[in-house]
C-alpha cells in the first residue's frame, strides 16, 4: 500500500465567507482554496438563489393582495412605502402588475419608479428578485427601464426594503393607461404594447367588503377568486364543512368550484352567473366570511359527508406556483 504523501505546500490564507465576492462559475474561488468557484463557495450561493421560497410575500403588508396581483389581476397599481425616506429625486415608488414591453422596472422622466410584479424571475425567491430590481431602479437614470437579472444570493428581500407598517391598497384599473400619463408622448413600441395589453385584459374588480377577493368577467361566466391567509389544511376542512352543509355558495346560481394554490396561499374560486356583478356579490361575500370564520373555529372531526366534500375540493385544486 502506498504511503500517504505528506503535504509540504503551505496553505494559502482563506477569506471568511462573508468576504467572498461573486465570480464566474469556472473561475478560481476568491477564498484561496484553489478550487473553481462553482465547486467551492459558489455551491452554497447557487443553492440559495435556486431554492424555492414557498411564501415569498410572507410578512409584507397585504400578503394576500400581493399574491392576487402576481397571479390573478391584469391591471393594478399600489403605492409602496419604503423603510426610511425616499432617495433624493425619487418622488414615489409604485408597484404595477405589468409594465410596457414587460420591463421589470422603469425610472420615469420625473424620477418616479415603477416595478412590474408579473415578470419572470431568475431565482426561487421572487421577493429577493424584486428587491434587487427595486434597488437598481432607484438609482437608474430618469427615463430608462431596468432589465431583469439574477439577484445576489445575499441581497435584500422586499421585507428588508419596505415599511412593514405601510399600507398596501391596490387600485384596480380597467386598462393600462397608467403606463403613459401623456399618451401623445408615448413611443410607437409602448403604444403598441398598450393596445395589446388592453385587448387581453379581463375586466376585474376588487371587492370592498372583504380582503383580497376579486370579481372578474369572462365571456361564458363570471368568477370570484378570493386569496385567503389561513393554513391550507384548516381552510380546506372549513370549506368542506360548508360545502357538505350546502352553505358554500354565494347566492342563487353560484357555486364553489375549487381552488388555486399560489405562493403558499389557497385561493377558493366561485362560478357566478353572467349577470352577477361585483356589486351584487359584496353582501353574499361578507356573509360567507362570517360562515367561514365559524367553520374555521370548529374542531370536531369531519363527518363522512364532509370528508367526501373535502376530497372533491382537493381533486379540483390547481397549483399556480
Amino acid at each position: 500500500m502506498a504511503k500517504k504523501r505528506s503535504q509540504t505546500k503551505a496553505r494559502q490564507p482563506q477569506q471568511q465567507d462573508g468576504d467572498i465576492p461573486v465570480v464566474g462559475a469556472r473561475e478560481p474561488c476568491p477564498c484561496g482554496s484553489g478550487r473553481r468557484y462553482k465547486a467551492c463557495h459558489g455551491r452554497s450561493a447557487s443553492h440559495a438563489v435556486t431554492e424555492l421560497v414557498q411564501r415569498p410575500f410572507e410578512g409584507l403588508p397585504g400578503e394576500c393582495d400581493w399574491v392576487a396581483l402576481r397571479e390573478l389581476v391584469p391591471a393594478a397599481t399600489v403605492e409602496l412605502t419604503l423603510k426610511g425616506s425616499l432617495p433624493e429625486g425619487v418622488p414615489s415608488v409604485t408597484l404595477a402588475t405589468v409594465l410596457p414591453m414587460a420591463w421589470p422596472a422603469l425610472r420615469r422622466d420625473d424620477g418616479s419608479v415603477m416595478i412590474g410584479l408579473q415578470n419572470d424571475t431568475f431565482s426561487g425567491d421572487i421577493s429577493r428578485d424584486l428587491a434587487d430590481t427595486l434597488q437598481r431602479a432607484l438609482t437608474a437614470e430618469p427615463g430608462t427601464p431596468v432589465q431583469g437579472r439574477r439577484a445576489p444570493a445575499d441581497g435584500p428581500r422586499l421585507q428588508d426594503l419596505l415599511d412593514p407598517k405601510g399600507a398596501f391598497d391596490p387600485v384596480v384599473h380597467s386598462g393600462f393607461e397608467f403606463w403613459v400619463p401623456e399618451a401623445e408622448n408615448a413611443t410607437p413600441d409602448v403604444t403598441a404594447s398598450l393596445e395589446r395589453a388592453n385587448a387581453a385584459a379581463i375586466p376585474t374588480v376588487k371587492l370592498s367588503g372583504v380582503d383580497a377577493a376579486y370579481w372578474c368577467e369572462t365571456p361564458d361566466k363570471n368568477h370570484l377568486r378570493w386569496v385567503m391567509p389561513h393554513a391550507e389544511e384548516q381552510l380546506l376542512d372549513a370549506l368542506a364543512r360548508l360545502h357538505a352543509a350546502g352553505r358554500s355558495n354565494l347566492g342563487e346560481g353560484t357555486r364553489l368550484v375549487g381552488s388555486f394554490r399560489a405562493h403558499g396561499l389557497t385561493v377558493p374560486v366561485w362560478d357566478l352567473p353572467t349577470g352577477v356583478t361585483a356589486e351584487d356579490i359584496e353582501k353574499p361575500a361578507a356573509e360567507f366570511a362570517e360562515r367561514l370564520a365559524a367553520a374555521l373555529a370548529t374542531e370536531a372531526p369531519l363527518t363522512a359527508d364532509e370528508r367526501r366534500a373535502r376530497g372533491g375540493l382537493t381533486n379540483r385544486q390547481v397549483t399556480l406556483s
